[in-house]
């Protein structure tokens, strides 16, 4: 049965091009071929604040339970990519990274890897490891993400309690051309 994926990007990565590469490659078969359902929004929201935004990208969340993020140069940055990857968690979906920058841009040039995502976010893990509080790395040091509180986790081992953990050490990341996404994305989303 297909899955209903949910794509977080960087909205200069879909004027560019490379973000649709990815979320639209299932259009020459069906979703259940491809096996998921693109379940991603656009960012025009933002012009209604930051409310709205909030609860739109709850309300496409639901029924999720995969968040792909799409990295491209600046996407580690970005405050709502960082949002999406928080309330992924929050819901329960799977989460992997899909670089991009190596897809031909509109211009037909790729770009150097952008950075991970997932190292600029992690969880402070509270000291009975049942609960993470989402951080966010900035100018060499971890601060707590105000746009979301903490959450009940998996309750987690020993080694991460009471630590400061990069989402990196439990998400994967791909690379589209380099790791063949056009073949192996469903894989990726299990």
């Amino acid at each position: 049965m297909a899955k209903r994926v949910y794509f977080a990007f960087h909205y200069q990565d879909v004027i560019d091009f490379r973000a649709n590469v990815v979320r639209k490659h299932n259009t020459l078969t069906s979703a259940e071929k491809a096996g998921y359902f693109d379940a991603s929004i656009w960012e025009e929201s933002k012009k209604k604040g930051d409310l709205a935004l909030k609860r739109l990208i709850n309300g496409e969340l639901k029924n999720t339970s995969v968040t792909a993020v799409l990295i491209g140069s600046e996407t580690y940055a970005r405050t709502w990519v960082r949002y999406e990857i928080f309330k992924s968690l929050e819901v329960g979906n799977t989460l992997l990274g899909i670089h991009i920058n190596s897809i031909k841009g509109k211009d037909e040039r790729v770009k150097s890897k952008g950075p991970n995502p997932f190292d600029y976010c992690g969880l402070r893990i509270s000291d009975d490891g049942r609960k993470g509080a989402p951080i966010i790395w900035s100018k060499d040091k971890w601060y707590y993400f105000s746009k979301l509180d903490g959450f009940t986790i998996r309750q987690q081992p020993e080694k991460y309690r009471g630590k400061n953990i990069k989402l990196s050490t439990w998400y994967s990341t791909y690379d589209w051309v380099g790791n063949k996404g056009n073949l192996n994305f469903k894989k990726w989303i299990g």
